[in-house]
């Protein structure tokens, strides 16, 4: 295994809670609601790129910087 480049928590309103998920280059995170289903992918190579999946046929994928662009966009849009 190589170095731990970055951690991975989960919390719901439940009160359950895991934290540290160790990982090198990638993380994923998948909710799944009734027929749905919501993906995070966080990979840390170069740049970090985040991918967000919804469903089969909704998906983003980009930078982080990229990611803090299009949220701010959206809130200024708003």
């Amino acid at each position: 295994m190589g170095e731990i480049r970055m951690t991975g928590e989960m919390r719901t309103d439940y009160d359950c809670e895991a934290i540290g998920f160790p990982a090198e280059r990638w993380g994923e995170a998948v909710f799944k609601i009734k027929d749905e289903e919501i993906v995070l992918e966080i990979s840390v190579e170069e740049k970090v790129i985040v991918s967000i999946m919804a469903g089969e046929g909704a998906m983003w994928k980009g930078t982080l910087d990229g990611l803090k662009k299009l949220l701010r966009d959206q809130m200024t849009a708003g």
